[in-house]
């Protein structure tokens, strides 16, 4: 006998306490999600699927795609309803404290408040190939309409580009007198990105260096809570622009 989802009622209220996603009616839960199992797409596999997915929690699950990546590989994707929640109320999060200032309002704030340029020197480290997330917050044109800080009349932009070595980059630091150490960091399989932050601060300890700059860390896995956990001064994720980065380290600068 099939499911008959009419039959189901959802209260249509909505309770914080016990958080749940929203699909089209408040509290179904309705969810999709997708992995890859390293066997043949077939029907056995399908079954293996549906069964993973209620041992997530998910409800009824569709199996709306399985598609065979080579002969030993399927990715699938699945609809269902979550029976799981979450309390909004206790959910705490350490955020950046940042108000966000224009390019012309870092640019006015760095006259008023300094006598030189400030010096920004930034890199994808470690095996990090990936330069997108740099460029994006460094190179002149910027990213979806946010100039980088090299266009910035006032700050001197330094972009070693990808795959630069931690003691690379403390050296062309040291070489410009830089303030300002920006990090991107998009590869994380296995948490290279982390024992590759973590060695970066050990670095600078044993060099007696690591309160002579503002130092930066931004990726599609980093946030602030990450970043001040293994001892740089910001962390920035997905979506922030020249101008976040920008904004906190002016203010950073000025308060030492």
């Amino acid at each position: 006998m099939g499911y008959d989802m009419s039959s189901k009622t959802f209260n249509k209220e909505l309770d914080l306490k016990k958080l749940k996603p929203y699909g089209d009616t408040m509290n179904d839960g309705k969810v999709q999600v997708s992995f890859t199992l390293p066997v043949s797409n077939d029907e056995q596999a399908i079954e293996a699927a549906k069964e993973l997915a209620k041992k997530m929690g998910v409800e009824n699950p569709l199996v709306a795609e399985s598609i065979a990546i080579d002969e030993t590989f399927t990715m699938f994707i699945i609809y269902g309803n979550l029976v799981h929640t979450v309390n909004y109320d206790d959910i705490e999060v350490i955020a950046l404290e940042n108000d966000v200032l224009s390019k012309y309002e870092i640019e006015d704030y760095i006259d008023e408040n300094f006598t030189k340029n400030i010096v920004v020197v930034g890199a994808s480290t470690g095996t990090d190939a990936h330069t997108v997330g740099i460029d994006a917050i460094m190179n002149m044109k910027g990213f979806a309409g946010h100039y980088g800080i090299e266009r910035y009349r006032n700050i001197d932009a330094y972009n070693m580009g990808s795959s630069v070595e931690n003691e690379e980059m403390i050296k062309k630091a040291l070489e410009v007198n830089a303030d300002v150490l920006l990090i991107s960091q998009t590869v994380t399989q296995k948490d290279v990105h982390i024992k590759n932050l973590v060695n970066m601060i050990e670095l600078l300890e044993i060099e007696g260096l690591r309160d002579r700059f503002i130092i930066i860390v931004g990726g599609p896995r980093i946030n602030h809570e990450l970043a001040k956990e293994l001892g740089f001064d910001a962390g920035f994720g997905p979506k922030k622009y020249a101008e976040d980065v920008a904004s906190f380290f002016i203010k950073a600068l000025k308060k030492d």
